[in-house]
């Protein structure tokens, strides 16, 4: 049977007892959310989170490996089962960067569907951006004029340029840089990273920010002040961990946070001074991740060279918390703070 968007039972229904949830199958990461309105927002219920790399090689080969395709399905029918056991009402269920490149993405699609019941879309990268904007709008500063929002993903880095004065963010442009932690570790490698690889990678990225700066004046508005600087990304809630110390990953103590970027700076060198194996035991990364966050920290390091700032805001939320907002607002629920 397909798990896709479902439609509620026919009958009366509180707002309250509808079950939601949304998942994003990105170039490195398989995420979950099961949730139901609160006040305010909603209530998590459930939650699913694996390393996958779908993209792994993808960029060699234009196509997703067999490998890949194995471990994505293994996570996806976990997923399934949790949205069968949580009697989910609406699901919606997204693929972004590594769908829009491989070659073979709709054969691995119908193989999903046809293994774990799960209907997948693959979104475009302005949708990607939309909803990016829609789960990070609750830490948006109101009372900042603009906002420069950026995602460093698993294919790719989603920078959002957003208005803040009016009654709603308003998303006044967006660009997707074909560079993510997967991709630039594919192509440099990522377990031994020299400081001189490091910023090949940190000028590679600095190539993709010229036009989108130019386009909208961001560097001059930043010198003006009134902006607020957003980071959503395994990175930046890594680096947020490493900063603070903590014994293990804490979203509860990361979401949200506001870091001086001098901090973010020092973490990142923090990292750059391990080895793969001091980076593989260090508890807010782990073995899966310990070759992919250099490559996101040149990432950041360029967006913070370009835009200079002294705090960034750290988000540990974007594409699913999207997603949640705009299911539960086409069921009429309504937020206290507006959504595009």
């Amino acid at each position: 049977m397909t798990v896709s968007t479902a439609s509620l039972p026919a009958g009366p229904q509180s707002a309250h007892s509808v079950v939601y949830a949304a998942l994003d199958l990105g170039t490195n990461n398989c995420r979950l959310l099961v949730a139901r309105p609160a006040s305010g927002g909603f209530r998590v219920l459930d939650a699913f989170s694996r390393i996958v790399r779908l993209g792994e090689g993808l960029t060699r080969t234009g196509a997703l490996s067999e490998a890949a395709m194995d471990r994505t399905v293994a996570a996806l029918a976990v997923c399934a089962q949790k949205i069968r056991a949580r009697r989910v009402d609406h699901v919606r269920a997204v693929a972004t960067e590594a769908c829009r490149q491989a070659a073979n993405c709709s054969l691995f699609l119908e193989r999903v569907q046809t293994e774990t019941g799960l209907a997948i879309e693959t979104i475009a990268a302005a949708e990607e951006a939309r909803l990016v904007l829609a789960g990070c709008a609750p830490l948006l500063d109101p009372y900042a004029n603009h906002a420069l929002l950026f995602d460093i993903g698993g294919g790719s880095t989603e920078l959002l340029w957003v208005r803040l004065e009016r009654r709603e963010p308003e998303m006044l442009g967006y660009a997707s840089i074909p560079l993510g932690v997967v991709t630039l570790a594919d192509r440099y490698g990522g377990r031994d990273v020299s400081p001189e690889l490091y910023a090949v990678m940190r000028d590679e990225t600095a190539l993709h920010l010229d036009a989108f700066d130019a386009e909208h004046g961001i560097s001059e508005a930043m010198e003006d002040g009134g902006v607020q600087m957003l980071g959503s990304s395994g990175t930046v809630t890594t680096l947020a961990g490493v900063h603070l110390e903590l014994p293990r990953y804490n979203r509860a103590l990361v979401d949200g946070i506001v870091l001086d970027c001098a901090a973010v700076a020092d973490a990142s060198e923090r990292l750059l001074a391990l080895d793969y194996a001091g980076r593989a035991a260090h508890p807010c990364i782990g073995p899966e991740r310990a070759d992919l966050v250099l490559a996101g920290c040149a990432i950041l390091s360029a967006i913070l060279d370009r835009w200079p700032t002294s705090r960034l805001r750290v988000a540990d939320r974007g594409v699913r918390e999207g997603i949640l907002y705009g299911l539960m607002a086409r069921n009429g629920r309504r937020f206290r703070q507006a959504l595009p």
